[in-house]
């Protein structure tokens, strides 16, 4: 474990040693057998499935929790919790009103479940050994689908003055989230936006660049390392989400990671990715061990940080991720290293 070593990364420089970044989200409440429902509005519980994850898999960063339905809710969306999962999103206040119509304005620090995720983030930070905190916030383009409905996509495309209201307000919400984040103390602060992936890269653009800007001054003015977290196949957003102006990304199993690489060489960005969850982790079918070997020798050792692809389900089996971390150890022992210098003439292309 070593802070210095993932913010390293994060950054994208070289690393010595690949960081592990296990996104356990409500698999930490599995670890301490209790229910996502119970285990979300508990901080107790909450610092202690957290601090369990983080030394049980000897991680280099976690997250305080992975979970996109907070920002909704703390807004007044109906939602239905799970035992197994996070919040469900229902209701949609925009589908018929608009903003004012709906009264709706960005959540304060006191609403909804943020000071439940406020107690258990500064008890984490207080306790925690030498590994980074990610905070965690609801993307633009996935708020604006919670609070709009599936209306949002033909309105990116046939009422643009009203997609661009509704995101950029969304935006704005994210800014505020990432302000908690930054005052609770975490070190590395995502954009979760599971939508981007399903947008091409002109509305992505349009819309989702200038909507997270505002939340990216608030990372970058307090010196945090920012990250942008998309899942599925991204990859036709992905040079445009090197162009946002975060320090890194995160990408799952449908993009590939060779592919992911070299954009992040390309930019100076960190990356992390992409252990298949469901396939691997979850069901065992795939190695996990064999998964993590390809993803670290594909990573490469500058600006890479191993981790799943997207958010751990609650029921993954932790002898499965305890192969990702033996298979790990023995990468790093064993595996070939390239130099860090080529001699003038070899092997170059004439």
């Amino acid at each position: 474990m070593s802070i210095k070593l993932i913010l390293d990364a994060y950054q994208g420089k070289k690393v010595h040693k690949v960081p592990w970044v296990p996104y356990a989200g409500v698999h930490c409440a599995y670890l301490i057998e209790e229910s996502a429902e119970v285990y979300l509005q508990n901080p107790d519980l909450m610092v202690k499935g957290v601090l369990q994850a983080a030394q049980r898999y000897q991680v280099d960063g976690i997250p305080l929790l992975f979970d996109v339905s907070v920002e909704a809710m703390s807004m007044g969306c109906e939602y239905k919790w799970n035992s197994d999962n996070a919040p469900t999103i229902l209701s949609h206040p925009l589908a018929e009103q608009s903003i004012e119509e709906a009264a709706l304005k960005i959540p304060t620090a006191e609403e909804g479940r943020w000071p439940i995720l406020i107690e258990a983030g500064k008890r984490i930070m207080e306790e925690k050994g030498d590994w980074a905190l990610l905070g965690l916030c609801c993307g633009p383009l996935t708020l604006a689908s919670h609070l709009r409905g599936v209306k949002l996509f033909t309105d990116m495309v046939k009422n643009k003055p009203l997609a661009k209201e509704i995101i950029t307000f969304c935006g704005e919400v994210c800014a505020h989230s990432a302000s908690i984040y930054r005052d609770i103390g975490c070190e590395v602060i995502g954009i979760v936006d599971p939508v981007a992936s399903q947008v091409n890269p002109v509305i992505f653009k349009e819309f989702e660049v200038p909507a997270c800007q505002p939340a990216l001054e608030v990372i970058r003015s307090a010196g945090r390392i920012s990250s942008f977290l998309t899942c599925g196949d991204a990859s036709k957003v992905m040079e445009e989400i090197c162009r946002l102006g975060v320090d890194s990304f995160s990408c799952d199993e449908q993009v590939s990671l060779t592919y992911a690489r070299d954009l992040a060489l390309k930019y100076g960005l960190g990356f992390t990715g992409s252990l298949n969850v469901a396939q691997s982790l979850t069901l065992g079918l795939m190695d996990p061990g064999k998964d993590t070997l390809v993803s670290m020798a594909a990573g490469g050792m500058t600006g890479y940080i191993l981790a799943p692809g997207c958010n751990m389900p609650y029921h993954v089996p932790p002898e499965n991720v305890l192969k990702v971390l033996e298979a790990k150890e023995w990468f790093e022992k064993f595996f070939a290293k390239y130099p860090d210098h080529v001699p003038p003439g070899y092997l170059t292309l004439k």
